[in-house]
């Protein structure tokens, strides 16, 4: 909860008007009954109508008061709770997008997404209702008390008894109420899973037939968030029942003392009524400190997975202090290993050589590690063992954005953004027309860029209003229009037929010498012209050479030739 003090702190002085309005607003309402019990019991047995207008006035212009003030102390704290939370949104966001990619994968997607949305409501709610209530229940419990004891002391105790039944009450639930909360928005999160994987994967879904397996997994994980939360409101139900009990039950015991009380002469009418009044007052107070505790559960276990995530490590927070080599190649991967999990590796004692403008090919089975060498060589991961360098230095002593900017990449299962199709490849890049259309021209996209009316034209989101081709060619444009360095493809033409592969190749030799590029490919046509080929088959090394040398000394690689291109030209 800490952390979220710090996002009220800015904004105290605020928070510090807007409850000093509530308090003279409650301190009106506490007012009322008091002067009531004065008219009945002083100002009326004296026939002094005009003292009874008078406080008469006096209790209308109390009202009028409190509910002007607490209007106005509602919506400061409306304004505070608001921008607190979208402060803490913005910050939780930029914090996410900066994350290691180990820490994304450990929290998951979902449950960011859960964090950022649900729980960020409950942190909005609760501090709305601290401001609230944090001020006027404590004030009408603690106020009311006083001014019962100067009323009847004798009546007074029977609401002393009763406070400690209410505090084991208040004290129970939260005890039960934080972990039972918790829990729920964990299964929240396995919702939120599987909604996004089924939106995600409809097409599939559809295609397949598993429509109504989807729906049964769905409502078996919509059940289980059902009964936690069942269990959570059930323990949060005890109280109000409980408290209206203990309220009535008082009253009837006021009412009988009062009533001897006033029989034998000790108290007044008035005072009765007055200390009924506040008697209500008290108890309201105490059902509203409970309410404020049922949502101070909810945001109390959303405060502390908010905190888990703002405490997690960022990738700019580690770097390793290494020089550079001398004659160091542009791109060398040095015996590089390294596992997800860290237990079966993914990639094992990887090593390579590129010089500047060399293009190597990865080629491999499905699940041999071939993408893995590129999140390793961006630094989306650090490697277990062995060393990335980048122009003799190692990747983990470059800054990531100088890093990154040296390079540009289209990855496996890339996206497009709701937008134009020039912002998609400026993508925030201080880029200019001229490099945009040079980049389209290269990737072989400028003529159905234009037939579609150019680059002012829409893409919608995930780029659906293109095909396959299509949108693989904007992705690579925005790849080149930032004249990179390095140029990371990832199974990029997969869907490019060959006549299109061909021409894109031609232009990226001719066009972009001096890049370094990496291809990683299925298809043996796409990697077969590159200066260097690297055969992957399980994390390892198979083969490492031109196309001529792993056909002499690669069997995997001759057998993928023979797959694809045919026993004869093999």
């Amino acid at each position: 909860m800490k952390l979220i003090l710090q996002y009220v702190k800015p904004y105290w002085r605020r928070v510090a008007a807007g409850m000093s309005v509530k308090l003279l607003g409650t301190v009106m309402d506490l007012l009322i009954p008091y002067i009531l019990a004065y008219i009945i019991d002083t100002v009326t047995p004296r026939g002094d109508m005009r003292g009874v207008l008078l406080w008469g006035g006096l209790m209308i212009f109390c009202s009028a008061a409190a509910l002007i003030l607490n209007v106005l102390a509602n919506r400061s704290a409306a304004v505070v709770s608001r921008d607190c939370t979208r402060r803490l949104r913005h910050d939780l966001f930029g914090h996410i997008v900066r994350m290691t990619s180990r820490e994304i994968d450990r929290i998951t997607i979902p449950s960011l997404i859960s964090r950022m949305t649900t729980d960020t409501f409950y942190i909005y709610r609760t501090l709305g209702m601290t401001q609230r209530l944090g001020i006027r229940a404590p004030i009408m419990l603690l106020g009311g008390i006083l001014i019962t004891l100067t009323l009847d002391p004798v009546l007074s105790l029977i609401l002393i008894v009763m406070l400690p039944f209410m505090a084991g009450i208040v004290v129970f639930i939260s005890r039960k109420g934080i972990p039972m909360y918790e829990n729920l928005q964990r299964r929240v999160d396995m919702l939120v899973r599987t909604v996004r994987e089924n939106a995600s994967g409809v097409r599939i879904i559809k295609a397949l037939g598993k429509g109504e397996d989807e729906k049964k997994r769905f409502h078996e994980i919509n059940k289980g968030v059902a009964q936690q939360e069942t269990k959570a409101s059930a323990i949060m139900a005890v109280n109000n029942p409980t408290m209206q009990f203990l309220l009535y039950f008082g009253l009837v015991l006021v009412v009988l003392a009062g009533a001897k009380r006033v029989d034998s002469g000790l108290t007044q009418p008035g005072k009765i009524m007055a200390f009924l009044s506040y008697f209500t007052i008290i108890l309201n107070a105490m059902l509203s400190v409970t309410r404020f505790l049922t949502m101070f559960s909810k945001a109390l276990a959303s405060a502390n997975r908010i905190e888990e995530v703002m405490a997690t490590p960022v990738e700019t927070e580690k770097m390793l202090d290494a020089a550079a080599e001398s004659d160091a190649p542009h791109i060398e991967f040095k015996n590089v290993t390294f596992s997800y999990g860290g237990v079966q590796p993914s990639v094992e004692n990887i090593s390579f050589r590129l010089e500047r403008g060399q293009t190597l090919g990865i080629l491999g089975p499905t699940g041999a590690g071939k993408s893995t060498l590129i999140r390793l060589l961006l630094r989306f991961y650090d490697t277990d063992e062995g060393a990335v360098l980048v122009n003799g230095r190692d990747v983990r002593a470059l800054p990531l954005k100088e890093l990154r900017q040296s390079v540009g990449v289209v990855f496996q299962s890339d996206a497009l953004f709701r937008g134009t199709i020039e912002e998609n490849i400026r993508l925030g890049r201080e880029i200019s027309m001229e490099e945009i259309h040079d980049a389209l021209s290269r990737a072989q996209a400028e003529a159905f860029v234009s037939e579609k009316g150019g680059t002012d034209s829409e893409v919608h989101s995930h780029g659906s209003n293109f095909s396959g081709g299509q949108q693989q060619r904007l992705l690579l444009a925005r790849a080149l229009a930032g004249t990179p360095d390095i140029l990371l493809l990832d199974d990029a033409t997969s869907a490019l037929d060959f006549k299109t592969e061909a021409a894109f190749r031609k232009a990226l030799r001719e066009k972009s010498e001096d890049i370094t590029t990496v291809i990683v490919a299925q298809r043996i046509s796409a990697v077969m012209h590159c200066d260097q080929i690297l055969v992957m088959e399980d994390g390892r090394c198979m083969g490492l050479g031109t196309h001529e040398e792993l056909m002499k000394s690669c069997d995997l690689y001759r057998e993928i030739a023979a797959l694809q291109i045919g026993g004869e030209a093999v």
